[in-house]
């Protein structure tokens, strides 16, 4: 057994590939559009502009049977103000010797560069998918949400490393009319003047501008937040501009100035399930078939202005957002990802009768000095 860092083309497509062959007998994966993540492994994500990223792969036998990435993101150093790196991308068959190898590689990597924490799975930060599926594994993810087998928590504490947080993921079954202690908060929330429009996607990015400034203001004391920048935004736009619904992507103001944002997306998972990570004429036909048979949402864009909290904004985006999701003919939505130990968001999932069916957890590990 050897490990490989991936530097060309053809290993870099290698290292992409991997899952498709891992998860080929798992009826409840879905893959990537492989066209897809060659882009999102390449210098157009800008994330891979600014942060110090290198991929590895395990061979045995000439057969890749594991991979993973190293990621120091100085942004996050900055902002959070620790020497953190991470590990993403992880995929393995289970074993363990395989598995330390290419933790160990990453740990290496990570206290070269004076790390003193190794956390993970991010990938690539908290923007995009983190976590390992913890529980909850009867059923598919939905869109841009991490899928892996159970061992990988046993491989990964079998390397030392322990809990650092968990993520929650609540479901929400679509109901005829919302609580009523939703409906009479809104209600206030319209009296003192705050109203709810859809976005305009001939304006796009700048509603997405809205979306960022709303985003960084309301996230910003959260645990591992990192801003969005403006490469990045307009980078992930660009990937959600044809997936969003403009019914169901709300901006809440306050006499013209923006305050909350809500975004549901559609769970495409259930068309890319069929499409294999292949993109060709049959797997276009496939996707243009079953779009139109999607009954879930994934609520992928939240937030609200700090100054603005307990105002009953959150709850007239949504009583907006329940009248459009009713109309789309929408059954399910899921709340996620929620910190285990933000109360507020909690406490609303809850008040609107949506229950926990889904964890994460993300780990950590001390690799300083003496460690």
């Amino acid at each position: 057994m050897e490990i490989i860092e991936a530097r060309t083309k053809s290993e870099i497509n290698s290292f992409i590939k991997f899952p498709l062959e891992l998860y080929k007998n798992d009826s409840l994966y879905v893959p990537r559009l492989t066209m897809d993540m060659k882009t999102h492994f390449s210098q157009k994500n800008p994330f891979l502009k600014h942060a110090d990223v290198n991929f590895f792969f395990a061979l045995k036998n000439g057969n890749i049977v594991g991979r993973i990435a190293s990621i120091i993101n100085p942004d996050h150093i900055k902002v959070q103000k620790e020497k953190a790196g991470f590990f993403g991308f992880f995929e393995c068959i289970n074993n363990k010797e395989i598995s330390d190898a290419l933790l160990n590689i990453v740990q290496d990597e990570l206290k070269s560069q004076g790390m003193e924490i190794m956390r993970g799975p991010m990938n690539f930060s908290t923007n995009e998918e983190c976590g390992f599926f913890i529980d909850g594994f009867d059923s598919s993810p939905m869109l841009m949400m991490p899928y892996n087998p159970p061992y990988y928590n046993d491989l990964v504490t079998a390397f030392g490393m322990s809990k650092s947080k968990d993520l929650y993921a609540y479901i929400y079954d679509m109901q005829e009319e919302l609580p009523e202690k939703v409906l009479r908060v809104a209600a206030l929330a319209e009296r003192k003047g705050i109203t709810v429009r859809t976005i305009d996607k001939k304006n796009f990015m700048a509603d997405m501008k809205i979306f960022q400034d709303v985003y960084n203001s309301a996230w910003k004391n959260n645990w591992g937040f990192i801003p969005i920048t403006d490469e990045e935004l307009s980078y992930s736009a660009k990937r959600l501009k044809p997936l969003v619904v403009p019914e169901l992507t709300l901006i809440a103001e306050k006499d013209g100035e923006p305050i909350g944002f809500l975004g549901l997306i559609p769970d495409y998972n259930f068309v890319l399930k069929k499409m294999k990570g292949r993109l060709n004429p049959l797997t276009i036909i496939k996707a243009l078939y079953y779009s139109k048979k999607l009954t879930d949402l994934r609520l992928l864009l939240y937030g609200i202005k700090p100054e603005y909290r307990n105002r009953g904004v959150d709850a007239l985006l949504f009583k907006v957002g329940h009248k459009n999701i009713k109309k789309g003919g929408y059954k399910r939505i899921e709340l996620s990802w929620i910190l285990e130990d933000n109360i507020q968001a909690i406490r609303l999932c809850e008040m609107f009768g949506a229950r926990l069916y889904k964890r994460y957890r993300i780990y950590e590990k001390a690799i300083g000095i003496g460690k």
